[in-house]
């Protein structure tokens, strides 16, 4: 069969005032954007702005309420995934789904498999076509792997082959960099600029704007479900894309007034964590928090972070004193450490720190299931947790159609701050903020910042865990670094810069 002649001149893909209710909720409003032949298009946005929303409607998996669609300068409806890749578009999701038990050629050929003759499978065909692609387009698989023997950056390439071999020209890549280190990122991009050149066209939603410049040739700008501009690469920055994206200016994580006191909320001496095998994790560890203090530790991840925060929390045996307050509570377990005033926002908000299959109601009563509003007596007091989990809403700007949807269905920044919400109620003496606002984007980073400078300027004590130099020394009063689990500098925020910190973290150099 002859493969059709695609005018170039034609945008590959046209969406025309699409619009998508939900219930309560309008997550896309009369958006319209033109992909062209060939390129790296980018939308970007905040979380929950509508990215992932429209995108599903483009793959089939949901149907707009309003609006047109066309291909290759073609009207087309799509009623399911199926359909949207006749017409040669193919989705790569944030999260892989891929068998990690089967190997690259099983997982590809999963729901097309190759027939010979109508009846036996024809994985010698498969292994040929997949081997060929895989050469084409420079992406290296073997398709006799186990995915579960592949890196990360191996298996976003499966799943880019995957499409591929069901023969997308189009390929939708939602966050794709989001689980990828640096050197992951460099491969990714260089793979794109290989199948752009092919003739390619990409669609890649993200909200790291220094990628979004480094690798699209057209970027648009979604903003509470519509579109709002539509930029070059090289006519913008990505200060003024971020501040697209949040209408209006951008803050910065900057705190410069203090409010320390003197009073000492949280002492920690000689904390020390051992690993099963015996060796220190953290080793010897030594600090004071004040009211109105927040006491930043940088360290390059797998330092000690993590352990030296379970330690504080109760939450993994330790040996030391910590004081909160007047009391030592080194042998408290960790809801006494959490009903006598520590707040915690977790690394992993899905791990750690959310029910996902649970209300937002629900998940509002984690962690404080023995305090108000939460309790009365020996009871869950539901509508005192329905109550208190709609001021959090309103007061932390949880974008939500209501209290009663599942967390999973909320955006990472939502998610976060919902958290952030919870964790500030009830007056906690103490916060452990770690990694606060990893993985959301740069309104709800505002608005997270806003709250933590908020409730330090109410005597607030915090330790803030970051991997984000800037917040780090934005927000921090005092500066730790934390390297093979012992503290090695203390650092002035006011003066330090990220590249001398970055240098302190990794034992190469001097911080200020």
């Amino acid at each position: 069969m002859e493969e059709a002649v695609i005018n170039t001149s034609t945008p590959a893909v046209e969406l025309e005032g699409i619009t998508k209710r939900f219930p309560g909720v309008v997550a896309n409003r009369d958006i319209s954007l033109a992909v062209n032949q060939g390129h790296v298009h980018a939308i970007v946005g905040e979380n929950g702005a509508g990215k992932s929303t429209l995108m599903k409607i483009l793959y089939g998996m949901q149907r707009p309420d309003e609006g047109e669609i066309r291909v290759n300068g073609k009207a087309a409806t799509f009623r399911s995934p199926g359909d949207a890749i006749a017409a040669s578009i193919g989705m790569v999701h944030q999260h892989f789904m891929l068998a990690d038990n089967l190997t690259v050629l099983e997982n590809v050929v999963l729901g097309s498999e190759p027939r010979k003759g109508g009846i036996a499978l024809d994985f010698g065909a498969a292994r040929k076509k997949i081997i060929q692609i895989s050469d084409s387009y420079g992406l290296g698989i073997d398709p006799d792997a186990t995915v579960e023997d592949l890196g990360v950056g191996a298996r976003q390439r499966v799943e880019i082959l995957k499409v591929l071999y069901r023969g997308a020209r189009i390929l939708i890549l939602d966050e794709p960099t989001a689980v990828l280190v640096p050197h992951e990122v460099e491969e990714l991009f260089a793979n794109l600029r290989v199948l752009v050149r092919e003739g390619l066209t990409i669609i890649f939603i993200s909200h790291k704007l220094d990628e979004v410049l480094s690798v699209a040739d057209a970027i648009t700008v979604i903003r509470r479900g519509t579109t709002v501009a539509s930029v070059v690469p090289k006519d913008v920055t990505a200060r003024q894309l971020a501040e697209l994206m949040v209408g209006s200016e951008l803050p910065s994580p900057e705190t410069r007034e203090s409010t320390v006191t003197d009073v000492v909320a949280l002492s920690v001496r000689g904390l020390t964590v051992h690993s099963p095998e015996g060796r220190r994790i953290v080793d010897a560890v030594d600090f004071d928090i004040r009211k109105g203090e927040v006491l930043g530790i940088a360290g390059v991840e797998g330092n000690g972070q993590a352990e030296l925060v379970e330690a504080i929390m109760g939450m993994r045996a330790a040996d030391g004193e910590i004081r909160l307050g007047e009391h030592d509570i080194s042998a408290w377990p960790t809801l006494r450490r959490r009903e006598a005033g520590i707040g915690y926002i977790p690394e992993d908000r899905h791990r750690q720190g959310l029910l996902l299959e649970a209300p937002l109601w629900e998940n509002r009563i984690l962690g404080h299931q023995t305090r108000r509003p939460n309790v009365r007596g020996f009871w869950i007091n539901r509508s005192g947790a329905r109550k208190d989990t709609q001021r959090i809403v309103e007061e932390y700007d949880v974008r939500t159609p209501g209290i009663d949807v599942d967390a999973s269905s909320l955006s990472g920044g939502n998610q976060q701050k919902l958290i952030i919400g919870r964790e500030m109620s009830g007056n906690p003496v103490f916060l452990i903020a770690s990694h606060p606002t990893r993985g959301v984007d740069v309104g709800a980073q505002a608005a997270i910042w806003d709250h933590l400078r908020a409730a330090r300027a109410a005597g607030l004590a915090v330790l803030l865990i970051s991997a984000d130099l800037d917040e780090l020394i934005g927000l921090s009063d005092t500066l730790k670094v934390i390297l093979r689990g012992r503290i090695v500098a203390d650092v002035n925020p006011l003066n330090v810069t990220p590249e001398q910190l970055g240098s302190a973290m990794t034992g190469a150099g001097e911080a200020a």
